[in-house]
């Protein structure tokens, strides 16, 4: 198997509609970052209509994710595709999907604060600051993927970014937390655990983000020894 189908039949080829519904399942996981991130600057920012309207395409989104990883699962099944394909592609099908769904989680949470008054400030600034770097990691997760169609060798660079701002928000998660103490008896407990969860999954979502862009090296490195 040439490792550099998976993203050069996606670009270049597409003749299966496998292949098809797997780039639009890579394209939606990717895509639902950049939703949650425009509803957090909105929250942070008092306007509700706009969080409920991004968080609305993020979950229309993850909907058709979830829709289409089991159309690939299932397309998969069938044999069209060399076996070695078809587990690689599965296995990156399956890491985005789990990315999605905390992205989903993340989203969730968010609503769920939509009318809590007593969210401090100071924490938003730091959740938005997370997501912000999310997004970041994600685009360069995204270019992972495309090296992996077109230079294999440059995967390594891309996948080094994406360590570095994974790095970066594993930082931001310990300083974030830290805060949840600081305003605990101010905010009362459901709102501090409901916060808690939201940093979590966005920490969860950063991790799956760097195991994604370590499992595109692994494909990658046979391309390129």
């Amino acid at each position: 198997m040439s490792t550099k189908r998976i993203l050069a039949w996606f670009e270049k080829r597409r003749k299966t509609n496998t292949l098809e519904k797997a780039h639009d399942q890579i394209t939606k996981s990717i895509d639902t970052i950049k939703d949650l991130k425009l509803a957090m600057v909105a929250y942070n920012a008092g306007k509700k209509k706009e969080v409920l309207k991004h968080l609305d395409a993020l979950f229309v989104k993850e909907d058709e994710i979830d829709d289409l990883r089991r159309e690939v699962f299932e397309e998969l099944s069938k044999g069209s595709l060399p076996i070695k394909y078809r587990e690689d592609l599965m296995l990156l099908v399956r890491r985005l999907d789990m990315m999605a769904d905390r992205v989903k989680d993340s989203g969730r949470s968010l609503k769920t604060l939509l009318d809590q008054d007593n969210v401090p400030k100071e924490i938003m600034n730091a959740l938005v600051k997370t997501t912000d770097n999310l997004y970041k990691c994600v685009n360069e997760l995204g270019k992972c993927l495309e090296m992996l169609g077109t230079d294999p060798s440059k995967v390594n660079d891309y996948a080094r970014k994406v360590e570095e701002i994974e790095t970066e928000l594993d930082d931001q998660y310990l300083k974030t937390k830290a805060l949840f103490f600081k305003y605990d008896k101010k905010v009362g407990c459901a709102t501090i655990m409901e916060l808690k969860d939201l940093a979590e999954f966005l920490e969860q979502a950063a991790d799956l983000c760097e195991d994604t862009s370590d499992y595109i090296r692994t494909l990658a490195a046979g391309e390129v020894f």
